[in-house]
């Protein structure tokens, strides 16, 4: 497989389940702890090695633009303050020269419509999709281990990160079938929007992280309308399928849905417990709450 170099981020989404938090502010900026969920996932693609972010925006989402660029107002008052710790972390999440592009889906017209929205910036190369909502907690990120999962699979592979789920929650997801095992990852045989538990080919989700390959942009050009009246990644992916292999990669570490409140609330919960500087404190308030006091 070509070097995936660059990562679409669909954020045109209205967030209407976190309203009124999102009313005025992207879903995608909501903090986990103190970095919004977008710097988790960019941080997560940049570890793996992603050198172009391309971010698939709607109205009302300049703040994310901003978020990725210098704050003159703000760096001038930590000079003037002498906070240098908090002048490095700025320049740290800061983007290189030439390393975001966003363009903007102007209707919600689902993700394999955002997906395609960015066919001019990715190119003739293979690329990643990241899910904003969906974190995935782990030493090493998801999206890397996917990479070293690619290097055993064939050039033109797909690859699909999926997660083991309850079987009373399986309608809830899209499910890949198994194939046979190939290095860490496996032949995905099917994918199944939302199955119910006696219909599903497996336990495996699809889980909000994507290797596809170029010719994905062809078969969303004339995607028809799916489930919801919206172009489905999901049945564009099914269509490659026909004429590129697909893998399926289960991950190590646990996925929090920041898309639903309980979600979101666990991984502030799971990413808080795992600071140094807030864990013990923050534990001890956790424990007064369940107890009572």
């Amino acid at each position: 497989m070509k070097p995936v170099r660059k990562a679409i981020f669909p954020v045109a989404g209205l967030g209407t389940r976190f309203l009124p938090a999102t009313k005025a502010m992207p879903k995608e900026m909501l903090p986990v702890v103190d970095r919004p969920l977008i710097q988790h996932v960019v941080d997560e693609a940049h570890e793996a090695g992603i050198e172009h972010c391309i971010f698939i925006t709607g109205r009302n989402k300049n703040i994310i633009e901003d978020h990725f660029d210098r704050q003159f107002e703000l760096e001038v008052t930590l000079i003037e303050r002498g906070k240098n710790a908090d002048l490095e972390l700025l320049k740290d999440d800061l983007p290189e020269a030439g390393g975001t592009s966003f363009t903007r889906q102007q209707s919600p017209l689902g993700l394999g419509h955002a997906v395609w929205c960015a066919r001019d910036l990715v190119g003739d190369e293979p690329f990643a999709v990241i899910l904003p909502d969906v974190l995935v907690k782990n030493p090493k990120g998801c999206l890397a281990q996917m990479m070293e999962a690619a290097r055993d699979l064939d050039d033109k592979a797909n690859i699909i990160a999926v997660e083991e789920v309850p079987m009373d929650r399986i309608h809830m997801y899209g499910v890949v079938g198994v194939g046979k095992t190939k290095g860490k990852a496996f032949e995905v045989t099917q994918m199944v929007e939302k199955p119910k538990a006696k219909d599903a080919p497996s336990n495996l989700s699809i889980t909000g992280r994507y290797i596809l390959q170029p010719e994905l942009f062809e078969v969303l050009s004339s995607q028809a309308a799916g489930a919801g009246g919206e172009i489905q990644l999901t049945d564009a992916m099914l269509t490659l399928a026909k004429s590129q292999p697909f893998y399926g990669f289960k991950f190590d570490g646990r996925s929090y849905d920041c898309g639903s409140k309980i979600g979101f609330l666990t991984a502030n919960v799971a990413y808080g417990l795992d600071r140094e500087d807030l864990a013990q404190e923050f534990r001890s308030e956790i424990e007064r709450i369940l107890s009572g006091k």
